[in-house]
């Protein structure tokens, strides 16, 4: 495990003074294309985009991450690296999902701490048939169903993963049936044991939403499950649903700015190109494991100073707010109000990516509009 002094930001700061953590996780983003468009989406996923990750992509993220944190240990709560397989949707790509944790396997790298799905991939089987009726029949696809269901999961456990979350809302269900996913979680159970499966969230598993037609009726709802669980507003989630709930003028924003963000992430998420994004920010790269000559995860981390990356400097040390004298002079327009911080600084980044600025740092398109 590497010591927090070897990291150049850290090694110019007070004893006292915060550091950039370690990076002790990794989600490896497989693909940006997904089933379903979800309007929280923070990576803008959807059926249009595409990328697929390469295995040595994969690989070389997780050899990385070790260097970092050093090995996780038997159990899922002991300190070291933890990876976890999401997207996009990486069921989309079962094989390839496979194909990786076959590699993790071969190089003794260990399991994955979770694999994400929305559980879209549990409504059918190969063999269904769309116009059988009777009751015979249809229970033979459920028990086909079933089986096709414990194949996969059975596979994925030998293969190395620990837990398996899936992904249950309103903003899922508009696109992923809930008989499915009530399937899928009640199999997976079964197979790996309650206490390795997670649901987000068990309530709307229970109480599925209904399917709305009128954009107030869908709004309100929108509303609710955002009170309920609280939505970053980055990625797509920038765009309608920070809408409804806008509620900062710029000046209330002033004094935000995104230090604490930079040097308290935790982990990383590195997307199907490779690219690099500290904890929940999406689209701002902060380094690719897969450019020519790459320094590897753990050498991204050695030489990443916040205060002299740009743009990031900016948001270091002013927040998005600073980003608004650039962006206003090549003729963005400010909203009157924003949801937050993460509101603002999406709004503006979508912004300078259509005027095609700060290219190395803002995107990938795919991960804006």
């Amino acid at each position: 495990m590497i010591d927090l002094s070897e990291n150049i930001y850290n090694q110019t700061v007070g004893r006292d003074e915060p550091k950039l953590k370690l990076w002790r996780s990794a989600g490896l983003m497989l693909t940006y294309k997904c089933n379903a468009a979800c309007e929280f989406c923070y990576y803008c996923c959807s059926p249009e985009k595409d990328g697929l990750m390469a295995v040595d992509t994969a690989v070389e993220s997780y050899k990385g991450l070790k260097r970092l944190a050093g090995d996780s240990g038997a159990s899922a709560s002991s300190a070291g690296a933890k990876i976890h397989l999401t997207g996009g949707e990486p069921f989309l790509y079962f094989e390839r999902l496979c194909e990786i944790l076959e590699a993790f396997e071969k190089e003794n790298l260990g399991g994955v701490d979770l694999i994400e799905t929305n559980g879209f991939w549990a409504i059918q089987t190969a063999t269904e048939n769309k116009d059988n009726n009777s009751h015979r029949e249809h229970r033979g696809h459920r028990e086909k169903q079933i089986e096709f269901i414990k194949d996969r999961l059975q596979r994925l456990d030998e293969l190395g993963m620990n837990r398996l979350k899936i992904s249950c809302d309103p903003f899922h269900q508009e696109y992923v049936e809930s008989e499915p996913v009530r399937l899928l979680a009640q199999v997976a159970k079964e197979v790996l044991g309650e206490h390795r499966v997670m649901v987000r969230w068990e309530k709307y598993l229970d109480e599925p939403a209904a399917s709305l037609t009128a954009e107030a009726a869908k709004n309100k709802r929108y509303i609710d499950a955002m009170n309920d669980y609280p939505a970053r507003f980055t990625g797509r989630a920038a765009n309608n649903l920070a809408e409804l709930k806008k509620n900062k003028t710029v000046e209330q924003l002033q004094k935000e700015n995104c230090s604490g963000a930079f040097l308290g992430a935790k982990g990383v998420h590195i997307d199907a190109f490779g690219n690099v994004f500290s904890g929940l920010c999406s689209g701002i790269i902060i380094g690719n494991v897969n450019n020519p000559g790459a320094p590897g995860l753990e050498k991204i981390w050695r030489q990443f100073d916040p205060r002299e990356t740009d743009l990031v400097s900016t948001l270091f040390k002013s927040g998005p707010v600073g980003l608004l004298d650039e962006a206003v002079k090549s003729g963005y327009k400010p909203k009157e109000l924003y949801a937050g911080k993460c509101h603002l600084c999406t709004d503006v980044r979508q912004f300078l990516l259509e005027k095609g600025l700060h290219k190395d740092i803002i995107g990938p398109r795919d991960c804006y509009q």
